[in-house]
């Protein structure tokens, strides 16, 4: 099997991810590409072992964060369940083993709210990393006067962290939230779904699911 810093230099999979990011800028979306990916592969491996799962799922987590958005080179709609298709034949044709191709390819089909659900750990962790990544940088359209709800929404956070407790039974999304920009009800407005699917991935975990706003808890 390639590593996931393998995978990280592969041409063609490096194409997707640019032409998937490249479509959803057309459409409006926030950043999508190497910067969301990479950052979602690094908080799914941080669960993974920080729950003490083995180095092998933990690589498995990173590779399904990398591919998980590739999906949107061909729609935004559908775009886990396209991106699930995608991922198998890349890896098929790299030579991967068929439990590691399922294990990945669920993952990546499971990850959007819309219909994803916490089939596995792999899943789990990748759902938690995902929808934990909000942050200004994010937003590619500075200018506040043509913002949408979602620009508002991200713009507004300046800081953002994703932790497990020391006994492992929780885990918190904490967010300083800029309240200039956006309040604590257009957060949930678009990221209630979000939130209650990393709820049940948590408890696919293990885990309790938190969410702070600062300092304050929401959830």
């Amino acid at each position: 099997m390639l590593t996931y810093k393998e995978l990280q230099e592969n041409e063609a999979i490096r194409t997707y991810i640019a032409s998937a990011d490249a479509s959803l800028g057309a459409l409006g979306y926030t950043e999508h590409s190497f910067g969301h990916v990479m950052k979602v592969a690094d908080c799914a491996k941080y669960i993974l072992q920080t729950l003490g799962y083995s180095s092998h799922e933990v690589e498995l987590v990173q590779i399904a964060a990398f591919l998980h958005d590739i999906g949107n080179t061909v729609n935004r709609k559908d775009h886990a369940q396209s991106g699930a298709i995608m991922a198998f034949r890349i890896l098929d044709n790299l030579g991967f083993e068929a439990a590691d191709i399922a294990l990945i390819v669920s993952a990546i089909g499971n990850h959007d709210e819309t219909e994803g659900m916490p089939v596995n750990a792999v899943a789990a962790a990748l759902i938690l990393a995902d929808k934990s990544d909000v942050r200004r940088s994010r937003v590619r359209n500075i200018n506040e006067n043509s913002f949408d709800i979602h620009d508002r929404v991200n713009y507004s956070v300046t800081e953002s962290h994703l932790s497990i407790n020391d006994s492992k039974d929780t885990v918190t999304l904490s967010l300083t939230i800029d309240p200039h920009y956006s309040s604590v009800m257009d957060y949930f407005e678009i990221f209630l779904g979000r939130m209650l699917l990393c709820k049940k991935a948590a408890t696919a975990l293990g885990m309790e699911f938190r969410l702070k706003m600062n300092e304050q808890q929401m959830v």
